[in-house]
């Protein structure tokens, strides 16, 4: 496990014993503890010929998609992904959000490092649907929902878990890239632009990585679930935006009851708009997930985490000439050259570097 994970160990367990994140982050760190301790080597997987064929296959991918990560993208690697963990269940985690029912606020928690960020991740299931009971007890929308796979930035060698290798072949390189690109580039206190910038990176990574490999098919594929999402996150966009009008427009405690029945119209309207002009549009995504899709304010702000100015990444892209790498490098530098603070954001809004991003596009023909 390594004297370095060990310090980290004692000194989350004894911060445990007198703070509830304390407490929540032993959990984590044990967790995290028992996944590293499982981990088998990828390469030595790949020559065993006990491996089950599909198996080897998937895992070559991984190897050649981390690979194409570091040469043709410029993602740090380090030795994530270079191992395999096979968990107990086919969840991994369950992620937590919440929102205020008649604002666009979302509930934050505070961590080390990362800061401020509009989920809670939960290694213990019965928690985290307490969590979501008390939450909920509260008042606030709550929304949870479950993620296959998580980054620590590069703080440990991240394996490839079996929650992700159930994915496809296409969801598998576009996990390896999205996950890579958060040990490159991390703002903390901007969660929403960071998973949204690792969403781009991951998705156009792997269309970049099918079309090097002579695979033009599974590249389309790739290219049309983009499009899907993109698609999907001018819906969240728009009514993200209409939701903040109408709220603004009945200020006050005594408003109340106006904004929640002013926000049940708003989320009847995007319904319609999703049954109608947006499902014929899906190309990869059922049909039916327009008229099943749950709308309320915790899963809007949710979604937003991953889907917020998708368009204005692929602005850079169109900026730079096409070139994924060149793009994720253009993102990267100028949010890192902008003044960010007091201006980060994890509510969906306009974040430092978003902002920063929206400036440059404005200001480059």
């Amino acid at each position: 496990m390594g004297l370095t994970l060990l310090a980290i160990l004692a000194g989350i367990a004894l911060l445990a014993v007198v703070t509830p994140m304390g407490r929540y982050l032993a959990r984590g760190a044990w967790a995290e503890a028992e996944i590293l301790a499982r981990r088998r080597s990828i390469e030595a997987m790949v020559r065993d010929s006990a491996t089950v064929p599909a198996v080897r296959a998937k895992l070559q991918l991984v190897l050649e998609a981390r690979r194409f990560a570091v040469d043709s993208l410029g993602l740090p690697a380090k030795n994530a992904f270079t191992q395999f963990t096979a968990l107990e269940h086919d969840t991994l985690v369950l992620v937590l959000s919440g929102a205020h029912p008649d604002a666009l606020r979302a509930v934050t928690w505070w961590f080390p490092v990362v800061g401020r960020v509009p989920y809670k991740g939960f290694f213990d299931f019965a928690l985290a649907r307490r969590a979501e009971e008390e939450l909920a007890a509260q008042g606030f929308d709550t929304y949870l929902r479950p993620s296959p796979a998580f980054s620590t930035l590069g703080f440990f060698n991240d394996p490839l878990l079996s929650t992700t290798l159930g994915a496809d072949s296409l969801e598998i390189v576009n996990t390896v890239i999205h996950e890579l690109t958060h040990n490159r580039f991390y703002a903390a206190g901007e969660a929403v632009f960071n998973e949204s910038f690792a969403n781009f990176s991951g998705a156009r990574g792997a269309e970049r990585f099918f079309r090097a490999r002579g695979d033009t098919a599974r590249a389309r594929r790739v290219a049309a679930r983009w499009a899907d999402d993109v698609l999907l996150g001018d819906v969240w966009a728009r009514t993200y935006d209409t939701l903040d009008s109408v709220f603004r427009a009945h200020p006050g405690d005594a408003a109340r009851a106006e904004r929640l029945r002013a926000r049940d119209t708003v989320y009847a309207a995007a319904r319609r708009w999703l049954v109608d002009s947006v499902a014929p549009q899906l190309r990869t995504i059922d049909t039916r997930y327009a008229s099943r899709v749950r709308l309320d304010n915790a899963a809007l702000m949710a979604r937003r985490i991953y889907a917020t100015g998708l368009g204005e990444f692929e602005q850079v892209l169109a900026r730079e000439g096409g070139d994924v790498r060149r793009a994720v490098d253009r993102v990267i530098a100028v949010a890192r050259a902008a003044d960010v603070a007091g201006a980060r954001s994890d509510t969906g809004a306009v974040s430092g570097s978003r902002a920063a991003v929206r400036a440059w596009i404005s200001r480059t023909p």
